[in-house]
């Protein structure tokens, strides 16, 4: 499935570190925001931080440090989300495979095993990059992205980001 943009992912160093950081049972995820985005976009980011559902894929959601509207996370780092990220070089290629949940267009990314064999999402379509990383364990189907996509239906306009 063709998304008008492609996901960038955040350097493969940055996803290790958050994966290796903190258990899915800890509280507290170790989760680098990403680099400071337009204030238009930290905007909406703050916005979608408001609105990002208690619980995804039954796992509870927790502190991250540094605080940061740009990220929250679920089940210490099992599920992590990171919010206006510039544009991922990968939005550019066709032939990227994506799903549509709840109006939210993802681009779907296998990691490789040194990432953590997970995978990772990246909204297209939207006035902001949202990309969120599920571990191997926690990624049995797109499902868990109802209420992620849910927020960011409400929250982040549809459009193409220009950053």
């Amino acid at each position: 499935m063709s998304l008008h943009r492609r996901s960038r992912r955040l350097p493969a160093l940055v996803a290790a570190l958050v994966l290796a950081g903190c258990a899915p049972g800890d509280r507290e995820a170790r989760v680098e925001p990403p680099p400071t985005p337009p204030a238009a976009v930290a905007g909406l980011c703050a916005a979608l931080h408001e609105e990002l559902p208690d619980r995804v894929a039954g796992l509870a959601r927790g502190e991250t440090a540094p605080r940061s509207d740009l990220t929250a996370a679920w089940g210490g780092s099992a599920i992590v989300l990171w919010c206006g990220i510039p544009r991922p070089r990968e939005m550019a290629d066709p032939k990227q495979e994506g799903v549509h949940v709840n109006g939210v267009a993802w681009l779907l990314e296998q990691l490789p095993a040194a990432e953590g064999g997970g995978f990772r999402f990246t909204t297209g379509g939207r006035m902001a990059y949202v990309q969120v990383t599920v571990d191997k364990e926690h990624a049995k189907d797109a499902g868990m992205l109802v209420g992620l996509s849910d927020a960011i239906a409400k929250t982040v306009p549809e459009g193409i980001a220009s950053y």
